[in-house]
């Protein structure tokens, strides 16, 4: 039997923080050939990163340890290597793609001399030839005018025009192993579908060996060779894909692959009043030029689009990244200039003031993507909670009342009213995600703007979200925009939807119209990226 090109043995992983010290990871085992993609999954804080992280020593030592465990690379002990055998390895046999590109790239240097210094410190290349491997790198992952967007800064691209280059940056070396953390969980499904298959390509072009993290099954499904299932820090379960997932026998495993959101939403009352509307709502923003800065252009994010909601109704806003979703979003609750009406309780709020709207905000809520950006790092879960009532003049002078005003929010959204002592970093994804949907709640809105409010979150946990939505919805008959790339989320929850592209409404309808039946190509191909990979068992 062939040695593996990768082998951990017996791997663990502990943090020593304020005097505590916390496994991570224990004692886990697991190997990659050559050539071959192993998908390692699990929810987040499962020790899926930490345990990738160690493999290349990228753990903040000497926080980070090591109990136990052997890292065997090529039949050589990593874990006893010293730093210079260590930067011969990293970057140059064994690379990463992060998660996130915008942080995985610096945000001061352009495409060219990010990727060019890998070239020239591993491979001693001059610059002009550096300059010619980099083209070819952006030709190879697919990058449009790589001439032009060799010399743009990380800002001025795409998200998956980031992510291409991170690929080509990983790729630089032609590393034996490729180690790939959660590629594509913040990209369009389109992009996505991209991605992956660029990937998948260029793994059998090198003949890579490949280290697949990621909390998405559908993708693990389509790409992995054999999975390994983590979760509180060990692996419990471990095959060949196709043995996981037809015959999955851990009850984490099996908890997983069913964990996706499903059913639909409750259907709106006929004689439901209409919350908001909007007719031929427009957003343009001006492109400025020279001294004098005249407008030359604009860019046109958001055109002549008419929309309604009712209360106890979701609409559905869907398209990839740049389509002006939450350019649409933003006008309609007047956070960004715009032309055309807008209705707000049979009310046109389309010129008020800022002075003006400001009573109304408290029926006008957002819950943004980012959960820990969202909120106040300084605040505690009951100030974040009892500024927006503090605002609007709802919170009581009593202390004991506020406090059981705040428990009630938080427990409306499954959290103990204990919480409200501790800090947003004291909490996981799902659950800060939670507080901010009780910070929106506690004003009793009328309207929300759910801006990819799932979008960050595992599997499971986008599940619980989606019912906690919806429940609320139920109970207080919210109106919701609900804003996405997954459209599998969007199918959970909307009743009507709208396909947006380039600012412009490509197509809209019912739910069950545009997934059943899309007519235009566009959405065609939204539907076809998303449910392609979508080949779980008990899928809705």
């Amino acid at each position: 039997m062939r040695e593996p090109l990768l082998d951990v043995k017996d791997l663990s992983v502990s943090f020593s923080s304020g005097g505590r010290t916390i496994e991570a990871v224990r004692n886990v085992s697991f190997h990659i050939h050559k050539g071959e993609i192993l998908a390692l999954v699990g929810e987040s804080g499962s020790g899926k990163s930490v345990s990738a992280l160690s493999v290349l020593r990228l753990l903040p030592y000497p926080a980070a340890s090591h109990p136990s465990g052997e890292i065997l690379f090529d039949g050589e002990n990593l874990m006893e290597a010293n730093e210079k055998q260590l930067r011969q390895v990293r970057g140059n046999r064994i690379s990463m793609i992060f998660q996130e590109p915008m942080n995985a790239l610096n945000p001061l240097h352009k495409v060219e001399r990010q990727i060019g210094e890998i070239l020239q410190i591993h491979k001693g290349l001059t610059a002009e030839d550096a300059h010619s491997e980099t083209l070819e790198l952006l030709k190879k992952v697919g990058i449009q005018d790589p001439e032009q967007k060799m010399k743009s800064y990380p800002h001025q691209l795409s998200g998956g025009q980031r992510q291409r280059v991170i690929i080509a940056m990983a790729l630089a070396n032609r590393p034996d192993l490729l180690i790939a953390d959660e590629p594509t969980t913040a990209l369009d499904v389109t992009v996505q579908a991209q991605i992956l298959e660029l990937l998948k390509e260029l793994q059998k072009e090198f003949g890579m060996a490949v280290l697949f993290i990621t909390h998405d099954l559908a993708v693990v499904r389509k790409y992995a060779n054999r999975v390994c299932v983590m979760t509180q820090g060990e692996i419990v379960e471990r095959g060949d894909t196709d043995e996981i997932f037809t015959a999955p026998q851990h009850s984490y495993t099996q908890h997983l692959l069913h964990a996706a959101p499903k059913g639909e939403p409750r259907p709106v009352p006929v004689q439901a009043a209409k919350v908001i509307s909007a007719n031929d709502l427009r957003v343009w923003f001006p492109i400025k030029r020279g001294v004098l800065r005249r407008t030359v252009d604009h860019v046109r994010a958001v055109n002549d689009v008419s929309l309604q909601l009712r209360a106890g109704e979701t609409l559905g806003i869907v398209g990839e990244s740049g389509s002006g979703k939450t350019t649409l979003g933003l006008a309609l609750l007047r956070l960004l200039s715009s032309t055309g009406s807008i209705d707000f309780n049979s009310v046109n709020i389309s010129n008020l003031t800022n002075k003006q709207m400001r009573p109304l905000r408290q029926d006008l809520q957002i819950v943004f993507q980012d959960p820990f950006g969202s909120l106040s790092p300084r605040m505690s879960v009951g100030s974040i909670i009892s500024e927006g009532l503090r605002l609007h003049k709802l919170l009581p002078d009593d202390r004991a009342e506020r406090r059981a005003l705040i428990e009630t929010a938080l427990q409306e959204v499954g959290l103990e009213g204990e919480s409200q002592d501790r800090f947003p970093h004291e909490f996981s994804g799902g659950q800060r995600q939670r507080i901010a949907i009780a910070r929106a709640i506690a004003l009793k809105p009328k309207f929300i703007m759910l801006d990819e409010p799932t979008s960050a979150l595992d599997m499971s946990v986008q599940a619980q979200i989606v019912d906690l939505l919806r429940d609320l919805q139920v109970q207080y008959e919210l109106s919701y925009l609900f804003i996405s790339h997954d459209l599998k989320v969007v199918r959970a929850m909307a009743h009507n939807i709208i396909v947006l592209k380039d600012g412009f409404v490509v197509e809209s309808g019912t739910a069950d119209q545009i997934y059943n039946s899309p007519q235009t190509d566009y959405t065609k191909a939204l539907m076809k990226s998303a449910f392609d990979l979508e080949t779980l068992p008990g899928a809705a």
